[in-house]
């Protein structure tokens, strides 16, 4: 009769944070499980045992991750501060989050591009995703008030996006034609919580 295994919570997460290190290495598709085996410093059987797959082993990670972003943006984003402050709570929490997280956007694309139904379907089950109506709609008022210049909601929402998001998705580039380590790219994103919100604010308050 062969002897059943119990699982073990460190070797779960033990292999859990090598599989993480392993992604942001060589990407979903690059990525092995003997690779993640190796990193964690155990046998391929055994990993498999825990993971059956690379897959399941990426979703669990990205879920993860995930419960850390969606929830936070979707409460700023349903808060009833004013849009200066909602703004700067988003550019605080969004790079805070992703800067310990570097290799979320790309999963994020990755999911949306392969399967975007599935991926909508299973965040909105976990979490919920979050919806920008309320920010748009206090873009609005703010412009009928005349505390901010006429501009297209939406693209101010876009704006912000993609000033947050693309210096992790060009991470490797940045790295290497401008030659900075890790420690130096994480001050400069740590410099951009701030700079990104009040470029933002600037260029659109009266």
């Amino acid at each position: 009769m062969a002897k059943v295994i119990q699982k073990d919570k460190s070797t779960e997460e033990k292999i859990l944070a090598a599989a993480k290190n392993v992604f942001i290495r060589q990407g979903m598709m690059g990525a092995r499980m003997q690779d993640i085996a190796d990193e964690a410093g155990i046998n391929k059987a055994l990993l498999h045992y825990y993971f059956r797959n690379k897959e399941q082993l990426f979703d669990v990670i990205f879920m993860q991750a995930a419960g850390q972003l969606f929830p936070r943006i979707r409460m700023i984003f349903e808060s009833d501060v004013p849009l200066f402050e909602m703004i700067e709570r988003f550019c605080e929490d969004y790079i805070e989050i992703i800067s310990a997280n570097t290799y979320l956007p790309l999963f994020v694309f990755n999911e949306i591009n392969r399967d975007p139904a599935g991926f909508m379907k299973k965040i909105n089950g976990a979490m919920g995703f979050p919806k920008p109506e309320l920010f748009l709609q206090k873009i609005e008022k703010e412009i009928k008030k005349g505390t901010i210049k006429k501009i297209s909601p939406l693209q101010l929402l876009l704006n912000l996006l993609s000033m947050c998001i693309f210096p992790f998705v060009a991470k490797p580039l940045l790295l290497v034609n401008l030659q900075l380590d890790e420690m130096q790219f994480r001050a400069i994103m740590d410099q951009r919580k701030k700079d990104v919100a009040r470029f933002i604010i600037d260029s659109i308050k009266k």
